[in-house]
């Protein structure tokens, strides 16, 4: 007997001394684990190289997939859209993929898919580009590709009006949106009518209307030009081959100098009192709040300070708005504040969309946050920011893709080399002083517009009590003229 019961006995007296072992091993959950100092950014040399006609090209080599990332970069973007032509240069990037050197728009979508490739177009404020990313075996035919899109675009009249009409379709739903209307309406009263930033990069009807296919083939052939252009790859590739391939497609491509049409957009006169605006929508099931006013530029000298700031006021889920609007009072299912910084300054802005009947409520806790970070920060809550900062920051890193957009922030905005690399030394630099320095100076809330859209005959009489100000009556359709 004793023998059948000798290995249940062992089982139990080591199950036994597993528990008193994992027990004495319990971690302690009262409290959260200490941080770990923030990694270090070690990211690959930029090898830098230019093409026969002077084309810059940015290398940096990454062996661990292989993928190549070939982004084509042209400055200017929509700054370079002149008044009534809101909208030219977005639509002249849209364009290029449809339909290029001998293909057509699905011939060459299928062309890339064959390969295994992703061809993109996109523009900015900033600038417009062209974005490749190809397995390392197809990069020969795929560059061909990328050359017929940069190079030999075709602008059917046929593609044009059928992206013509997405974009005026798109408009007249935007304006059925509180969400939609808000991001139109914002701009226009802090920027106006006919600075480019009080219009979407996208523009509006009446100059999507009116554009032709000549047009759209002038602007770019004043603006796509070489000396306008850099080169980024980033991926499986060596330099020398990498320019090789580049030289056989772009190397003849004409151009001149850079444009002095390229310049950054004039700096936006700042707001000096206090704007009031109700977008009237009738019905609106919530209100869309946004405060704010001209904000700086991406070549400020306060950058890491200002990520710090607006981490605390409004740039992460523990932010003091989000705990304030969505955690405490529950009026929102989020609250952020954003410095949108461009070549020149973009806007500063907080927002949420709010319950209707909490509309004056959240205006007012807005306001006690926005005062309250002019005021000296904790310590305790300044460590936790920079931390979230400094600790977050490698992720904007993690593929060839994100790499290559990175590098193009240097070569927009004309940062150093070294901006990455001493960006987390520069937040664990910001002090106490320093974020209240920088709230003195970039958020003064009895200077900034107020712009709600909702049901108006719901929210202004609760609106008007808080007494920030005259308020005015702006109709929907007066953002999309």
């Amino acid at each position: 007997m004793s023998a059948h019961l000798r290995p249940w006995s062992i089982f139990v007296l080591s199950a036994s001394v597993l528990v008193t072992s994992v027990s004495a091993q319990s971690p302690d959950r009262s409290q959260p684990p200490p941080l770990g100092p923030a990694p270090d950014l070690r990211l690959p040399a930029i090898q830098k190289t230019t093409l026969g006609n002077g084309v810059p090209v940015w290398i940096v080599e990454q062996h661990r997939v292989p993928l190549v990332q070939v982004n084509v970069l042209l400055r200017g973007g929509s700054s370079l859209d002149r008044s009534g032509r809101f909208g030219l240069a977005s639509l002249v990037a849209a364009m290029l993929d449809e339909g290029a050197g001998a293909r057509s728009s699905l011939e060459l979508a299928d062309a890339v898919d064959y390969l295994g490739a992703d061809l993109s177009t996109s523009s900015s404020f900033d600038y417009s580009a062209v974005r490749l990313s190809t397995p390392v075996k197809n990069l020969a035919p795929a560059l061909e590709l990328l050359g017929d899109v940069v190079l030999r675009p075709t602008f059917p009249a046929g593609e044009l009006e059928r992206l013509k009409k997405e974009r005026l379709t798109s408009l007249v739903q935007s304006q059925d949106n509180p969400a939609a209307i808000v991001g139109y309406a914002f701009p226009r009263v802090v920027f106006g009518p006919t600075h480019r930033y009080g219009t979407p990069a996208s523009g509006l009807a009446p100059a999507i209307e009116a554009i032709t296919v000549d047009e759209a083939r002038a602007f770019y052939k004043e603006h796509y030009v070489s000396g306008q252009a850099t080169i980024v790859v980033v991926g499986e590739v060596a330099p020398d081959e990498a320019r090789a391939a580049l030289e056989r497609v772009f190397g003849g491509w004409p151009g001149s100098g850079p444009d002095a049409a390229a310049a950054p957009i004039p700096q936006a006169p700042q707001l000096t009192r206090r704007d009031v605006v109700i977008v009237d929508k009738p019905g609106a099931a919530q209100s869309q709040i946004r405060i704010g006013w001209v904000g700086v530029p991406r070549s400020t000298t306060e950058y890491a300070t200002l990520e710090v700031l607006n981490t605390i006021l409004g740039g992460s889920f523990t932010s003091r708005l989000n705990q304030n609007l969505r955690e405490r009072n529950g009026f929102t299912y989020g609250a952020a504040s954003i410095f949108d910084m461009r070549t020149s300054a973009g806007p500063f802005f907080a927002t949420a969309g709010v319950q209707t009947d909490k509309t004056a409520e959240a205006l007012k806790e807005f306001f006690v946050e926005l005062e309250a970070i002019r005021r000296p920060v904790p310590e305790a809550e300044l460590t936790r920011a920079k931390n979230y900062v400094a600790l977050s920051f490698p992720s904007e890193f993690e593929t060839s893709r994100d790499l290559a957009q990175k590098l193009e922030e240097l070569i927009v905005y004309h940062l150093p080399d070294d901006t990455y690399r001493t960006f987390v030394s520069a937040v664990e630099k910001v002090t106490v002083a320093d974020v209240q320095k920088a709230a003195a100076t970039h958020i003064q809330p009895d200077k900034m517009a107020v712009v709600v859209v909702g049901d108006r005959k719901l929210i202004e009489p609760g609106i008007a009590a808080l007494e920030l100000g005259t308020i005015r009556i702006v109709p929907i359709e007066e953002f999309f003229k």
